[in-house]
């Protein structure tokens, strides 16, 4: 067996290679939904609702873990 069969068929160049991917990126993007401003608006409220409710939760349970864990046990000992 010679080693031009071991070698498979030849790539492209690197430029070549880029150019087709950025084909392939622009045909991609050209597949997209985009939402529209007002779902982008609803979206962006429900991430801020969410976040400030979960900095609000951690901050309840680190007040609460930080007094029984330091404050309640130094009393004991």
């Amino acid at each position: 067996m010679s080693t031009e069969a071991l070698a498979g068929p030849e790539r492209p160049n690197l430029l070549v290679r880029f150019v087709h991917f950025l084909r392939d990126v622009r045909g991609e993007m050209r597949k997209v939904t985009w939402p529209t401003m007002e779902e982008l608006r609803k979206a962006t409220m429900v991430i801020i609702a969410f976040v400030a409710f979960l900095g609000f939760t951690i901050g309840v349970m680190d007040t609460i873990l930080q007094f029984v864990l330091v404050t309640a046990i130094a009393k004991w000992f």
